[in-house]
């Protein structure tokens, strides 16, 4: 297991029972890159160099091309992988090891086949040797939030693929961490369930605040859920465009609602022609 630092604490907040809360955590980085095999034959230069600004309780997508290093920046800014170059900083503090207060989701669930639903959530308390009451009740919380309320004493080759990215999700909150990293969390579901889980992950953002750096190849996943989306190149990856996106919340299941939608879309679809990721 990757070694563990001091966990970063963002500004507090009260919740209506007077617990304190972590809210989201800014994530900075100036001039990062990752070379790997550096001092090799022959190194692959990966990512970068890139430089990031996620405010605290913003959702910021990643989107480009395969190989462009977005599950590379995801594991730069978590700590579980040595910049080649240049700074992280996650709320002011220099990052040099793995952060505890952080919660991943990855495009596979990971979840442990010999454990039900709510005890690979519970896995979180167990590890972490965390208040096993307060925890549990969180996950409760998050089980009837996510849509898997009654699913809690199943094991996963019960669920099906939606069910379980939802529990991985609920693994990644239950500790409620003041950043969550998703990697194409999403990418192995079917377009329906795709639009479920993005609306609920929309509102239970809504309601966390929590700061979220997406990875996405996806351009309506990336629109529909983010205040900013960042563009990147192929490999080695760097970031071409910055996208804000100014769309009413929540956001509808059908985001051609908004013409706007088809704009920013047409947006991102312009650069990647450009960059020759498309060649219509």
């Amino acid at each position: 297991m990757a070694e563990t630092t001091e966990p970063y604490h963002s500004a507090l907040a009260s919740s209506d029972e007077g617990d304190t809360v972590a809210v989201g955590a800014s994530i900075v980085a100036r001039g990062i890159s990752k070379i790997y095999g550096q001092d090799g034959p022959n190194p692959f230069h990966a990512l970068g160099p890139i430089d990031l600004d996620v405010k605290p309780g913003e959702f910021v997508s990643l989107i480009g091309p395969s190989g462009c290093g977005k599950s590379t920046t995801l594991l730069l800014v978590s700590g579980l992988e040595p910049v080649s170059d240049g700074v992280v900083e996650v709320d002011a503090k220099p990052l040099t090891k793995p952060i505890s207060e952080v919660g991943i989701v990855f495009q596979d669930h990971l979840l442990l086949d010999f454990r039900t639903a709510i005890q690979n959530v519970m896995l979180q308390q167990e590890i972490r040797g965390l208040d096993r009451a307060k925890l549990l009740g969180r996950a409760e919380m998050l089980f009837d939030r996510l849509g898997i309320k009654g699913s809690e004493s199943k094991y996963p080759r019960q669920l099906s693929g939606g069910m379980r990215q939802r529990v991985s999700i609920a693994r990644a909150l239950v500790h409620d961490p003041s950043m969550l990293l998703m990697d194409e969390p999403f990418g192995a579901l079917d377009a329906i369930t795709r639009t479920q889980i993005r609306h609920d992950l929309e509102m239970l953002w809504l309601e966390t605040k929590k700061t979220v750096l997406f990875i996405t190849h996806s351009i309506e996943e990336a629109v529909g859920l983010s205040d900013r989306v960042l563009v990147m190149s192929q490999s080695p990856g760097q970031i071409v465009e910055e996208i804000k996106i100014d769309l009413p919340r929540p956001r509808p299941a059908h985001l051609g609602e908004y013409p706007e939608f088809s704009k920013y879309a047409e947006r991102i679809y312009r650069i990647f022609s450009k960059l020759g990721v498309y060649k219509f």
